[in-house]
């Protein structure tokens, strides 16, 4: 990637809420223009407010459903007629469901496969083209997509959020496979673990227990460095934590260990199995502006799985898997 201006454009997806949140106040605090998109637009004001009380060098807030096509392409467009560049794009949008492959509902199912797989595809078709043509012929800007640990393994009652991240995972691949020959374009490929952001209390949800970021759980603010970091050098590891490491490991070379250790360590580590939770769609085919934050404030790891033990030892907490 050629060297950022003095003051970079930032577009941030995802930007009203968690890890997208985040880093568009890590870019304000560093000066950038940052340019918010999410679907709601009260969250997205909130965080321009924070964004400009930050130090950002200017905001605009462009409502925008990434799952649709037409959206994209004028989030783009409102972003070049601002700005009349692009130095950085961090497609952060994302939802997550909850259930067996076969119980969750077609519409839920889709939607998160809308928003997170076919969403980075629309980011990528309308981003793309604008990066190539910058630079004078070298190309000039990152885009940055976000993929999850989870986009290399194997996890219960997590189906279409899963998919949607192996996905994402193999869009980067084939991106920067095809701009090879615009050595100023950087492909940027980030996959947090556990963050504490309000994604898995806004999640979809018909296995019947909440859902909580895994051990060891990083902060949002932590994440949102990491993703700006990776706008500056594309080249960096995706992996955010040496934890992805290890579990990547196990489910790549002892697969038959993973297997049987990993129902149970789920939903010990990744639930709270004291918090049932009744059928729900989420945020997956709306926005729930209500629930949008910097953090989920789930609090200590290490108490809820104390209390998930002792749950699965008294014969409650058995989510279908």
């Amino acid at each position: 990637m050629s060297s950022l201006p003095p003051v970079p454009v930032l577009l941030v997806t995802g930007a009203s809420s968690g890890i997208g949140r985040a880093t568009s106040l890590e870019a304000a605090a560093q000066g950038w223009h940052v340019v918010l998109a999410a679907r709601g637009v009260s969250s997205l004001e909130e965080v321009a407010a924070e964004c400009r009380k930050a130090g950002a060098a200017s905001t605009l807030v462009v409502p925008t459903d990434v799952g649709d096509d037409t959206a994209v392409e004028a989030l783009v467009a409102a972003t070049l007629d601002e700005h009349d560049r692009l130095d950085g794009v961090v497609n952060s949008a994302g939802v997550v469901a909850y259930g067996r492959t076969e119980e969750v509902p077609v519409e839920v199912f889709d939607g998160v496969l809308r928003t997170n797989l076919h969403g980075s595809v629309n980011v990528a078709r309308h981003v793309v083209p604008v990066l190539r043509r910058q630079g004078d012929g070298r190309g000039h800007g990152t885009l940055v997509l976000l993929g999850s640990v989870v986009g290399h393994l194997s996890v219960p009652s997590m189906s279409p959020y899963v998919l949607s991240k192996w996905g994402v995972r193999v869009l980067v691949q084939q991106l920067r496979l095809e701009n090879r020959d615009r050595p100023g374009v950087g492909i940027a490929y980030v996959a947090p673990g556990g963050v504490d952001t309000p994604i898995y209390r806004q999640a979809a949800n018909v296995a019947g227990f909440a859902g909580r970021p895994p051990p060891p759980v990083a902060s949002a603010e932590r994440a949102g460095r990491q993703v700006l970091d990776h706008v500056v050098h594309p080249g960096r590891r995706g992996q955010l934590t040496l934890a992805n490491d290890v579990v990547r490991f196990g489910h790549q070379f002892v697969p038959w260990v993973y297997d049987r250790i990993i129902e149970t360590s789920f939903a010990i580590g990744a639930t709270d199995l004291r918090r049932p939770v009744e059928p729900t769609a989420g945020n997956v085919l709306a926005s729930r502006e209500q629930d949008n934050a910097l953090d989920g404030r789930h609090g200590s790891a290490l108490r809820d799985l104390v209390g998930n033990v002792a749950t699965r030892l008294t014969g409650g907490g058995r989510p279908r898997s």
